[in-house]
């Protein structure tokens, strides 16, 4: 759809409050985001690291997950086991790493917004935090996709109190009216937490009020997350990685995302030749780069083969009528994280100890005060002097794959957006397996088969076999966006 944003970054930031604020309750979690501003662009800092990077260079705001001070890897004892979750990690006793108050890693996301709205905004935080207040005193709606999230979690929402009374109705998740409106509930005492962030401002929520509810439920749970975790918590501003693809430019994000593997992929694909549309050649040569730089991932970075299960990502891209575009993704880890919400916030929390290897001894194993390996993937593409796409997705694993193929797709096959979003894609999230659309071309899919391992799949809203990316590309004064084109929470909006 065309969206004509005549917006300033203050406006990015109220965007990302407003969506992320209620609907993925990412106050408890964590995230990533990559901006690059169109024109004159300085970039100041307060630890005066860098004083200032070309317009042209991307920043990259980093708040992502790391361990409580407190975190000792003696609390996660093994069965001997391999756990069925996201990872497929050795088991732990009571999987204390996957939810409750164990798993929590340090909420760094409001610590993440604040820094951007403190160097980049323009509307005060009340203005800003207006539309999320009023989202969470309306509450979440009652719809099919919700009763099936809730679903999911329902076996272990009902182990912790709060979750159970929000979430479920006598140990079911909300079901929908068989017809008229939808209903809503409310997300406990969310809306409560965000009108004094509104007041007091985004330190609160690690110094203030907010913060001192949040260690008083977490310390009552078993918890280790304390007060000086929340005070030391700060988001981590730095030039945008820069790689050269195909005679532009691609800002990326820091070592401990999905970046250095994506750089990775890109670099195999560099002689790669192809046609005027992805074919059976093109996608087996991507395959082959994907295996190989997660081949290369797995032993040197220390993370580990996925299992089938969702996540609980938001991505958002947005653009502005001056050229300036932000690519953000923040996540909760699992689907709905924890599964724990603290009562006296209302806050759903992270489950970001499951980044870490429980096995000691490993390259990504648990311990006090560490930043794990994550697969976030925001980008932003240049194209000469100044933000040509943005994009990014939910997923898990599977992200990196999905978004260099929308971006494959849209910057070098010249695909629309929206017939973008559409192509049939492949997945590759570890040194072996292939999975590939069903509607992927009988020769693409040989291809593929005489490889290795193939997994034909259906592209559906669950099982959740591909991630969900979406994507903006701004052109002759035109932004041309799509969101995800299967996931019925995915959405966009323009301004006219």
């Amino acid at each position: 759809m065309p969206l004509r944003l005549r917006t300033s970054i203050g406006t990015l930031i109220f965007v990302a409050f407003a969506a992320m604020g209620i609907i993925t309750g990412a106050l408890g979690g964590y995230g990533l985001v990559v901006l690059s501003a169109a024109g004159n662009f300085v970039l100041d800092t307060y630890d005066r690291s860098f004083m200032a990077v070309s317009y042209a260079r991307a920043a990259t705001v980093d708040f992502g997950p790391t361990a409580p001070a407190a975190l000792n890897p003696n609390l996660f004892k093994l069965t001997g086991k391999v756990a069925a979750d996201l990872f497929g990690w050795p088991e732990v006793e009571g999987d204390v790493n996957i939810h409750g108050p164990l798993s929590f890693v340090i909420p760094s996301a409001p610590a993440g917004y604040a820094e951007i709205h403190q160097r980049w905004g323009k509307l005060p935080l009340s203005e800003i935090a207006a539309p999320a207040i009023a989202l969470a005193k309306r509450g979440l709606p009652e719809d099919w996709f919700t009763s099936l999230k809730v679903g999911v979690s329902a076996p272990i929402l009902k182990k912790y109190a709060e979750s159970a009374r929000i979430y479920l109705r006598d140990g079911l998740p909300p079901m929908p009216p068989y017809q008229g409106g939808l209903n809503y509930f409310r997300l406990g005492k969310l809306p409560d937490t965000l009108e004094q962030l509104a007041r007091a401002g985004w330190r609160d929520f690690y110094e203030g009020e907010i913060a001192g509810n949040i260690v008083a439920d977490v310390t009552q749970m078993g918890g280790v997350l304390s007060a000086e975790d929340l005070r030391n918590c700060k988001a981590r501003v730095s030039p945008a990685t820069e790689v050269p693809w195909r005679g532009r430019t691609l800002q990326l994000s820091g070592p401990l995302t999905a970046a250095p593997t994506a750089a990775d992929v890109l670099r195999q694909m560099k002689d790669v030749r192809f046609g005027a549309a992805p074919d059976a050649a093109w996608y087996l040569a991507l395959a082959r780069a994907l295996k190989a730089a997660y081949a290369q991932r797995l032993t040197s970075l220390g993370d580990a083969e996925p299992q089938a299960a969702e996540s609980c990502t938001t991505h958002i891209t947005v653009a502005d009528a001056d050229g300036t575009m932000v690519a953000m993704t923040t996540t909760l880890l699992s689907s709905m994280g924890s599964r724990t919400v603290l009562p006296s916030t209302g806050i759903l929390m992270n489950n970001g100890v499951m980044w870490f290897d429980p096995e000691p001894g490993q390259p990504n194993s648990i311990g006090p005060g560490k930043r794990p390996l994550t697969n976030m993937f925001p980008v932003i593409l240049r194209d000469g002097a100044g933000p040509w796409i943005a994009a990014g997705a939910s997923g898990g694993r599977r992200i990196m794959a999905a978004v260099l193929q929308m971006l494959w797709f849209v910057a070098e096959f010249s695909m629309s957006p929206e017939a973008a979003a559409h192509q049939p894609r492949i997945d590759v999230s570890g040194p072996n397996l292939i999975t590939a659309d069903r509607r992927l071309a009988p020769d693409i899919l040989k291809a593929l088969e005489a490889d290795g391992p193939l997994e034909v799949v259906e592209h559906a809203v669950l099982p959740v076999n591909f991630a969900c990316p979406n994507l903006i590309l701004q052109a002759d004064g035109m932004r041309t966006g799509v969101s995800d084109a299967m996931s019925p929470w995915s959405a966009a909006v323009a301004q006219a």
